[in-house]
């Protein structure tokens, strides 16, 4: 049974980056679908990027600008490093990879 973790959020001022990042154990992780989603307090789930097992990424409109998702094989670890940060970025960062959701990281931007 596969285990995500996630890690690398936290509380940033307005204009700073982060690099999130997701761990799995258990699965197959080259061949895995992998998503990155966020959920703002009081919405639904919102679809931001995803990329192929040959390394290709997709972004969400509004997203390709400031998020840039990469993945480590050898590590067997997604990230999603975003940039130039917004107070509206505020949510909680989910990985999701073989249709197994992480269990979330935070982050805060404050202005």
């Amino acid at each position: 049974q596969s285990e995500l973790l996630e890690s690398g959020g936290g509380s940033v001022p307005a204009g700073g980056s982060l690099k999130l990042s997701c761990v799995v154990s258990g699965a197959a992780f080259s061949r895995c679908p992998k998503f990155w989603y966020r959920q703002v307090l009081g919405s639904g789930r919102e679809f931001i990027s995803t990329i192929s097992s040959a390394g290709t990424p997709s972004y969400a409109a509004g997203y390709e600008d400031r998020v840039t998702i990469s993945q480590d094989n050898a590590k067997n670890t997604l990230y999603l490093q975003i940039d130039n940060l917004e107070t509206s970025d505020t949510a909680v960062y989910y990985c999701v990879i073989c249709n197994k959701w992480g269990q979330g990281t935070q982050v805060t931007v404050s202005s």
